[in-house]
């Protein structure tokens, strides 16, 4: 049985510093953990230090989302095959829209693990059918078990792939929100769900930005500058188990530093 760990999107220097100091303490409870890797630099994208940082704080997988692009370094982590960007990106995007993974349990042979990282549409910046490209990639010999990290932004669209997907991959687990939503559950045919993992990063925040930049936003109807927000900072996720591929438990996980 499989004991995975998927942490939700890492944002900025403060998810960055609860990840490094939180997952060391808890990584040899789980065989594989995934980290959303997103927002990681300066809160939008990832670069080569903030990758570094993730991998050393015990992250054997890193999945992405509509801020891939942001910085010209990732292009140069792309061939690094922890590193995942989205499935539903054009042909010839650089990079893979997954990964699989040969991963050690408890007992007996190596377990495939398989994590996926695919865009939504609703609300979101136009791309190729994630539906669709989930269907055309389940086609492929020998994935094992399949985790889903969909990124999007609309709750509808999410529980309607993880219903699309039920019976035929591990999880389906939404990111891009930064809210944790109260829905864990297994699905038909063992198939785990959340509709946001929740993300990594300060508390004291909108959604991780210092709140001065949204409130004077919404209150002024103008640009204003974003940053990320600081103080404490907390760790979402979500704790899976995954047996013959398919999921048997599924928890929320949350961590909080103190003041």
């Amino acid at each position: 049985m499989l004991r995975v760990l998927f942490v939700g999107d890492v944002y900025g220097k403060p998810g960055r510093r609860v990840l490094a100091s939180h997952l060391p303490t808890i990584k040899n409870q789980f065989h594989f953990v995934i980290v959303n890797g997103e927002n990681a630099a300066g809160g939008f994208g990832l670069n080569r230090e903030s990758f570094n940082e993730i991998i050393r704080a015990g992250a054997d997988c890193i999945t992405l989302g509509n801020h891939a692009w942001h910085h010209k370094e990732v292009f140069g982590l792309l061939d690094d095959p922890r590193l995942v960007r989205p499935l539903n990106f054009p042909l010839g995007t650089p990079g893979s829209g997954y990964q699989s993974f040969d991963v050690k349990a408890d007992e007996g042979e190596p377990e495939r693990l398989t994590v996926v990282n695919a865009l939504g549409r609703v609300f979101m910046d136009a791309t190729h059918n994630p539906f669709l490209a989930m269907d055309e990639l389940l086609t492929k010999p020998d994935l094992g078990a399949v985790f889903l990290d969909f990124h999007a932004e609309a709750t509808s669209e999410k529980a309607a792939m993880g219903q699309y997907l039920a019976g035929r991959v591990a999880a389906v687990v939404g990111t891009h929100t930064h809210v944790p939503t109260a829905d864990t559950r297994i699905l038909k045919g063992g198939t785990a769900y959340q509709t946001d993992a929740g993300f990594t990063g300060p508390m004291n925040s909108v959604i991780g930005a210092d709140p001065a930049g949204p409130i004077a936003r919404f209150t002024t109807e103008m640009h204003a500058r974003f940053v990320v927000g600081e103080g404490p900072a907390e760790l979402n996720g979500v704790t899976l188990q995954i047996e013959h591929g398919r999921a048997v438990t599924a928890a929320r996980y949350h961590f909080e530093e103190s003041e």
